[in-house]
């Protein structure tokens, strides 16, 4: 008996600019609440990271200016395109997360939007600290010199 082989196309919406504005520093993986539209937009690949922060109020964590395209098929009930969505921890995480950004310079961003094995959206979230000027500058001089290595082992 032949097995049917169905075809995953994996979505993986990245935040690239988090890694060059913050330094990452511990990360959680948290699910979202979403609606039926909301899902169906994101598995075909319509939304982004840009500009998106998270926050927590009364012991809950959210994001906030995400943005999932209205799905293309929705009706009357289809989902706002840019509203806040609660995200999924656990308490003990939760907890840890308010005391670590207590202290001033941290946030929490979201930098991978992805589905995992099961068909669940999962969002990967750091607890970041804001670089300054020549902390971007050395970010990018470290870059080039990765690259400048490459293109000499390539020629050998």
């Amino acid at each position: 008996m032949a097995e049917k082989k169905t075809k995953v196309k994996s979505i993986n919406i990245k935040n690239k600019r988090a890694s060059f504005d913050y330094l990452l520093l511990d990360k959680y993986t948290a699910g979202i609440v979403l609606t039926g539209t909301e899902i169906k937009s994101i598995r075909n690949g319509k939304a982004s990271l840009v500009d998106t922060f998270c926050y927590i109020n009364n012991g809950e964590v959210w994001v906030k200016n995400m943005y999932v395209a209205e799905y293309s098929y929705g009706s009357y009930n289809n989902h706002s395109a840019r509203r806040d969505r609660k995200l999924l921890l656990s308490r003990k995480e939760i907890r840890k997360l308010q005391q670590d950004l207590k202290s001033p310079g941290f946030t929490l961003v979201p930098t991978l939007l992805f589905i995992n094995e099961k068909g669940l959206a999962k969002l990967d979230i750091y607890l970041c600290r804001g670089k300054k000027e020549f902390d971007k500058r050395q970010t990018l001089k470290e870059k080039e010199d990765r690259r400048e290595m490459d293109r000499q082992f390539k020629k050998y």
